[in-house]
């Protein structure tokens, strides 16, 4: 992780390995938010079970967190999963559900929320990591050319 302060340009995601790591029950908080046809749906499934998705894009067939799926793709995009009145660290968690988990930063979060840039970058910029909201980092390798 980076030693910078993150800005209201600096992108953020929910970091599901953070979950994975400090949150015992983080599939239990992730099955409340389900619409009631989900909750149905999963209510047999066990925590961690993986489910086979292919990517619009590239046909590829990934494994995915069945649970984390069907939030995702479906009960994030309901109209009654946020409003107005949804505290700023939930209304916030629940965008990158909403948009699928791809980073933005705070000046993007404010447009989509209607609130302070300033505000909701202090809220999940702090020492205390609230809901996985973490500055996103790629991961992607730099390869070098090598001339032979």
């Amino acid at each position: 992780m980076s030693l910078l302060k993150p800005s209201i340009k600096t992108p953020f995601h929910i970091d599901f390995e953070w979950w994975k790591q400090n949150e015992r029950d983080w599939h239990i908080f992730l099955r409340s938010l389900l619409c009631a046809e989900h909750q149905e749906a999963f209510v047999n499934i066990e925590e961690d079970e993986m489910i086979d998705w292919i990517d619009p894009e590239t046909a590829e067939v990934k494994p995915v967190d069945g649970i984390q799926h069907a939030l995702m793709s479906h009960c994030a995009l309901q109209p009654e999963f946020s409003s107005d009145r949804t505290a700023v660290v939930e209304a916030v968690f629940r965008i990158f559900l909403i948009n699928g988990n791809i980073p933005m930063s705070a000046e993007d979060i404010a447009k989509r929320l209607n609130r302070s840039a300033d505000t909701i970058l202090k809220t999940i910029s702090g020492p205390r990591v609230y809901r996985g909201l973490r500055p996103y980092q790629s991961n992607v390798p730099v390869v070098e050319e090598t001339t032979e």
